[in-house]
């Protein structure tokens, strides 16, 4: 037997004028909890939320990404208004949409006439001065609170970082560790260190991976299907394709997938967390990403699974630490990072990269095998794991010196995860060093070799990792030598790549020259900057 949905709480709207607080949701703040509820009173309050094409076209955003925050807003917005609340949303395809986020608060406000606004802090800088625009101009009153889904605030962050030469995520993790007592047994970590990292990131071996556990999907609802086809119609030109969709858009269903990446996939999570392999694209990773990230959600619950897991024998302690130090840790650096350093953080460019993005980027066609699979299934899923991000899409893009603005926006505008205060330090610190090493002590620049390690790719490749020239050389061993080349004086400096530096010096003339040469050819083959590129013709 089919259950019905619950009727919606009968509630009359607040008369126009007498609105104490319209609160401010956006599309990543899909939490019932929310600092921004804190007092709501549905006799004296209203929720508003909006869905504009600016969000989705200011970056080129895939489909699989747009419908993500879509259905999610959609169906948040039905759950407040079972509980009673009145809910002012505008959806994208309604005929007096303004476009703009900005625009349609100031719609708003000047119907509604609230006596004030109340919101939780946003994710991203851009959207917050916007808001704060209309606020200002309009004579509001804004109340910006704290996000409760993280472990810490940006100011405790910023006292951290207060007086620090270089910041480095282990002190942060640690101290953040100790504060909330997160697999720890009194003041010592349990197990008597704090990273286990040697324990983990094995490759599958000449095998492979054997049987995997099952994906979580979710089959596309009414609510889900209706955005889909508004996505197909109104962002037709847009990259990707939404048939394979199937991630959580509602909290039960991102619990849903929390409870199956505990049981089925978390014990063997940290063995194989940086392992790939040509076709599979889910491997033993959680997929929570995108409903944390529009806080369906919360940190600490996810935390707390995990450990939990670890407290029971059913995960070993290297997975959960490895699991947990992304969120407790890294999740919590890069958010803090983002909020003290921008906006300028958004224009770093520290290794001065000028190349455009490659248009394959945006297709998936391309003879290097490691890449087309990264592309292809990013295209169709908007997801790609973290290796294929660092160490496959961003290696490329990092030995062959693109723009890493162009970067941020291509990882911005594909992945379902993607919120600007988690992606682009992800990407400008992490993946490009653009920031010149305020995130990562050195680049993470590799030959092709190690994805040969880490993954079956390059079995099925025609170019052969070992070869740096000749028509076999690898792309990525070529250009890793090249970005070396490129970048030695600055490297010289870089203690970490000591050794890297030295085997420049150890290439006789003619190598280094053939070298710089096949990197040229390379350069000119890939064709960077073809006007379809979204990124330059927008």
């Amino acid at each position: 037997m089919t259950s019905q949905p619950a009727a919606p709480v009968a509630v009359q709207a607040v008369p126009l004028g007498q609105l104490r607080h319209l609160v401010v949701v956006l599309g990543d703040q899909l939490d019932e909890q929310s600092s921004a509820f804190d007092g709501f009173d549905p006799q004296l309050d209203a929720v508003w939320m909006a869905e504009v094409a600016e969000e989705s076209t200011h970056v080129w955003s895939a489909k699989q990404r747009i419908t993500v925050f879509l259905s999610c807003m959609r169906h948040f917005a039905e759950a407040l208004r079972l509980r009673g609340w009145t809910v002012h949303y505008m959806q994208l395809d309604d005929a007096s949409n303004r476009g703009t986020l900005a625009a349609e608060l100031q719609n708003a406000i000047d119907t509604l006439k609230p006596k004030g606004l109340v919101m939780t802090a946003p994710g991203d800088w851009r959207v917050l001065q916007s808001l704060r625009g209309v606020a200002k101009a309009s004579n509001q009153v804004i109340d910006i609170r704290n996000d409760r889904n993280f472990f810490s605030t940006v100011r405790e962050f910023a006292a951290h970082a207060e007086g620090r030469k270089q910041l480095r995520l282990e002190y942060w993790y640690r101290e953040l560790r100790k504060k909330n007592g997160i697999l720890m047994e009194g003041v010592e970590p349990v197990g008597g260190q704090w990273n286990f990292d040697a324990d983990n990131r094995e490759s599958f071996g000449k095998t492979g991976p054997g049987e995997l556990p099952p994906r979580s999907f979710f089959e596309p609802d009414a609510i889900t299907q209706d955005v889909m086809a508004l996505v197909n119609s109104r962002f037709a030109s847009h990259p990707g394709r939404i048939d394979t969709f199937g991630w959580p858009v509602t909290r039960a269903q991102a619990l849903v997938a929390l409870g199956a990446f505990i049981e089925q996939r978390l014990p063997l999570f940290g063995k194989y967390e940086d392992a790939m392999w040509h076709g599979e694209a889910w491997l033993y990773h959680a997929h929570l990403s995108s409903s944390m990230n529009l806080k369906l959600l919360g940190a600490r619950e996810v935390v707390e699974a995990a450990e939990a897991a670890y407290r029971t024998g059913h995960a070993p302690l290297a997975a959960v630490e490895g699991f947990i130090r992304q969120i407790l840790g890294w999740r919590e650096f890069i958010r803090g990072i983002y909020w003290i350093k921008m906006p300028e953080y958004a224009e770093v460019n520290a290794l001065d990269a000028q190349t455009a993005l490659p248009d394959f980027y945006w297709t998936g066609e391309t003879d290097m095998a490691c890449l087309r699979d990264a592309l292809t299934q990013t295209l169709n899923h908007g997801y790609a794991h973290h290796i294929q991000r660092l160490m496959v899409t961003g290696l490329y893009a990092l030995l062959l010196g693109v723009k890493p603005q162009e970067v941020h926006a291509w990882y911005l505008s594909v992945y379902v995860d993607a919120v600007e205060w988690v992606e682009m330090p992800n990407v400008l610190g992490m993946s490009q060093f653009a920031d010149g090493g305020m995130m990562a002590s050195k680049p993470y620049a590799a030959t092709g070799k190690y994805i040969d390690r880490m993954s079956n790719h390059c079995k099925g490749c025609r170019f052969d990792p070992a070869e740096s020239v000749g028509e076999k050389a690898c792309p990525f061993t070529t250009l890793y030598w090249d970005f070396l080349i490129r970048h030695e004086e600055r490297l010289a400096k870089n203690p970490r790549m000591a050794l890297q530096v030295k085997n420049i010096a150890r290439l006789k003339p003619e190598k280094r020259a053939a070298i710089i040469n096949q990197a040229q050819a390379h350069q000119l083959v890939v064709n960077p900057l073809n006007p379809l590129n979204p990124l330059i013709s927008a």
